[in-house]
């Protein structure tokens, strides 16, 4: 059996994090983007999260950590998933794919909540019309994306692009981000549970 893609597969995803990480605007986009979370949290705001596919997991793998425990216990953090079948599947129908996240944004989105927009392409048209409807609610949109950004590079106030040929190479970026998001929130919110 030839191991040599595992070497391979591993190599790339360290490629793609140092290229990531030596970029000085990246890290101050990700404070930014934790500032954002954190200002909606001590507002009494919503946070919400979509994506499709395995986006649609990294945004639900968010939610979760925010709405249940991290590393200690906490109370938990509103935030808002849209990966109920229900909802996607009557959206869906009775107004196409496209409308899936943006109607969940305007049923739930409020002034000054934040949306975390996840798309791999920053092409995808139902995000898109998500952070659309989120714009007009004046939210807050920290857009996690990759290759050149799509055209959700000039829509949302915090882009983060993972500039990688492949979805695979992407996402394990930002699962990474999702992380660091959720350990900045804690930090800021629950300094006790860490120590430096």
């Amino acid at each position: 059996m030839n191991s040599k893609y595992i070497t391979q597969a591993l190599f790339e995803s360290q490629e793609t994090l140092s290229k990531f990480i030596s970029n000085p605007n990246n890290i101050v986009s990700i404070e930014k983007a934790v500032t954002s979370f954190v200002t909606t949290i001590k507002d009494d705001g919503r946070i919400m999260a979509c994506g499709n596919g395995g986006s649609m997991c990294d945004s639900m793998h968010f939610v979760e950590e925010l709405t249940g425990r991290y590393r200690k216990d906490r109370d938990p953090i509103c935030a808002i998933p849209m990966g109920d079948a229900g909802h996607l599947t009557c959206v869906a129908n009775d107004y196409g794919f496209d409308q899936i996240f943006s109607r969940n944004v305007q049923a739930w989105g409020r002034k000054g909540d934040t949306l975390l927009a996840i798309s791999t392409s920053g092409n995808s048209q139902n995000i898109i019309n998500a952070v659309k409807v989120a714009k007009e609610k004046e939210m807050h949109v920290i857009g996690l994306l990759g290759k050149n950004g799509g055209l959700l590079k000039e829509m949302v106030d915090i882009p983060l692009i993972v500039d990688a040929m492949f979805t695979d190479r992407i996402q394990e970026i930002h699962i990474k981000l999702i992380h660091i998001f959720i350990e900045g929130i804690e930090r800021q919110l629950y300094p006790d549970h860490y120590t430096e």
